[in-house]
């Protein structure tokens, strides 16, 4: 039997995460409910698709659109390692038709494409595996869908030029992230506080901020985390406080960002 491990995060009931290691196991035919797009770490299968085999090796994407018969055959005594993200369908709304309509078909990616889609998947999948922010995990997750329908590789493909337009559904995600920073924040408040779709928002923030809300939010936190490490408070309830459950990625976050440990900071003060 395969070593199979599921990842889920309460906060987005669209999403499923699926990660097998050094399995020989033949998956028969089969389908899922939602659209499902994967990638091989190790080894190498057959993919059976609606009557269409496909060889998959290491380093391929492929996806499969909901209700699409499939199956998997990797190669007899050879161990492959695979990783596999389950999405509703529901939660694509906001994209447009063409978009849509390129998620209906299964598919291997040529190169380029193939290299930006396997670094969002792995990017969606340690999101989920460490328990990041549901903010985090779901733009990785958009930025993986944005880097598979592109017709190139471009975040900005699809950006609109109404620059004053833009800046105004920009401010008021700042806005709002400045008064939650320390919040459980979701992308769908944002999209409530905007009045744009989730794929949009995320394209428009990281076209005049140069990074995602949630990269945004930790600033945010890390600021007013060093604030507060100056009064000689405890680590433990500054990371709690400033919005960081876990301690261990908060020190991660703050060395990432100011260069130094928490502690170290606290301490050379």
């Amino acid at each position: 039997m395969p070593d199979v491990t599921f990842y889920r995060d309460d906060a987005l009931p669209f999403l499923e995460a699926k990660q097998c290691l050094k399995s020989d196991f033949a998956y028969q035919r089969h389908f899922h409910e939602e659209y499902s797009i994967g990638l091989i770490d190790e080894g190498e299968t057959h993919a059976w698709c609606d009557g269409v085999m496909h060889r998959v090796e290491k380093g391929r994407v492929i996806s499969f659109p909901p209700m699409m018969l499939h199956a998997c055959y990797p190669d007899s005594g050879v161990a492959w390692k695979y990783k596999m993200l389950f999405i509703h369908p529901a939660w694509f709304q906001g994209l447009s038709q063409r978009e849509l309509d390129q998620l209906q078909i299964p598919f291997l990616l040529g190169e380029g494409k193939n290299k930006a889609c396997r670094i969002h998947i792995n990017r969606t999948m340690e999101a989920l595996a460490r328990s990041s922010s549901p903010l985090e995990i779901e733009t990785a997750l958009i930025e993986l869908i944005q880097a598979l329908v592109s017709q190139n590789t471009s975040d900005l493909e699809h950006e609109s030029q109404q620059g004053q337009q833009d800046q105004k559904y920009v401010k008021r995600i700042k806005d709002y992230l400045h008064a939650h920073f320390t919040e459980r924040i979701t992308l769908e408040q944002l999209e409530h506080v905007a009045g744009i779709s989730k794929f949009h928002l995320i394209r428009l923030f990281k076209r005049w901020n140069h990074l995602p809300p949630h990269a945004y939010q930790n600033l945010l936190r890390i600021n007013q985390a060093k604030t507060e490490l100056i009064k000689k408070r405890s680590i433990a309830e500054v990371a709690i406080e400033v919005g960081f459950y876990d301690q261990s990625h908060f020190s991660k976050t703050f060395d990432k960002i100011v260069g130094t440990t928490p502690h170290k900071y606290a301490v050379s003060i």
